[in-house]
């Protein structure tokens, strides 16, 4: 029996190496998981910016564990939908305006072609006699006129995103607006034999602008003059409901399809019967009352009535 016995120097080398080797794994653990919680959503942040500066809409955004990329997260998902929304009514007013400088191109060449027809054949002498003259010449006051009824209501559908700066609203009674307009279009109804009969109330007060109430008057009993067949009649009411002021206007006329009612107060909507320019229409007039109803914090809507005809129906409130 015996012992052994061995004797180690003292070295602190193994505990300084096993140190050192625990801080490179901890980092290198702390690091992967850095890129995989912080790093990684951050770069496919990155890549959705720029997918979306692409035009890319359709993009997934990264979810995260840390509350701090999360509300990152969110907000750029809040930025993404408000510039998609913001897109697609860009692209639609584009597609918007495309189709109405090409309505207002086509409505301005018909009347000036003709125009440039008739007084071509005026230069040429075709028109041999004075009737024949003075046939071309009032053709030619037509489409002058309709050209600058057509500019007048471009001019005016143009101003009306910026009407509530220029209102000068005024305690007016509307009767005295609807009277004015139906003074002004009496003799073009009596060359067409229409009757025009009015029921104007005595206490239609309203605050709003004359000269717009009367632009606007003014286009749907023109509307009403146009469409209402000879021998006609049309009918226009003024009154007081509670806190309201109502106005209709009824005429005789084929009255609206059911598309027109859909679509009767698009601006350049052409239909078959109610807005068709052949008659004369610009195809503005009843998007313009609407527009200068609508300013007045009133409405204007359209509809047929049981026995027949139309009916223009607009409300303000009462002054």
């Amino acid at each position: 029996m015996g012992k052994f016995v061995v004797y180690m120097p003292e070295s602190k080398t193994v505990p300084f190496i096993s140190m050192i080797f625990g801080l490179f794994l901890a980092f290198f653990i702390i690091g992967i998981e850095m890129r995989r919680l912080l790093l990684k959503p951050l770069e496919r942040m990155s890549l959705a910016a720029r997918q979306i500066a692409a035009g890319d809409w359709d993009v997934q955004l990264p979810e995260s564990r840390i509350s701090e990329i999360a509300k990152v997260r969110d907000g750029f998902e809040v930025m993404v939908n408000g510039l998609q929304t913001s897109n697609q009514k860009q692209m639609q007013l584009e597609i918007e305006r495309r189709f109405f400088i090409a309505a207002v191109a086509h409505d301005l060449r018909t009347p000036l072609f003709a125009l440039r027809g008739y007084l071509e054949g005026l230069e040429q002498g075709i028109a041999q006699s004075p009737e024949k003259t003075s046939k071309y010449l009032t053709v030619c006051k037509e489409k002058s006129a309709q050209l600058d009824r057509l500019v007048e209501d471009l001019f005016t559908f143009t101003k009306m995103e910026y009407l509530e700066e220029e209102l000068h609203n005024k305690t007016l009674d509307l009767t005295f607006v609807i009277q004015k307009s139906i003074d002004s279009l009496n003799l073009l109804a009596r060359l067409k034999h229409i009757l025009i009969s009015s029921h104007l109330a005595v206490d239609c007060m309203v605050s709003g602008d004359k000269h717009l109430l009367e632009r606007a008057i003014n286009n749907l009993l023109e509307n009403a003059v146009r469409h209402t067949p000879s021998n006609g009649d049309i009918e226009v009411q003024c009154y007081k409901d509670g806190s309201k002021v109502m106005v209709t206007i009824r005429d005789t006329g084929p009255g609206f399809t059911s598309e027109e009612l859909q679509r009767v107060f698009e601006p350049l909507y052409c239909g078959e019967i109610s807005r068709n320019r052949l008659t004369g229409g610009s195809g503005l007039g009843l998007t313009i009352s609407q527009k200068i109803i609508r300013f007045h914090k009133g409405e204007l809507t359209a509809k047929n009535h049981s026995d027949g005809g139309a009916i223009l129906s607009a409300w303000i409130p009462a002054s």
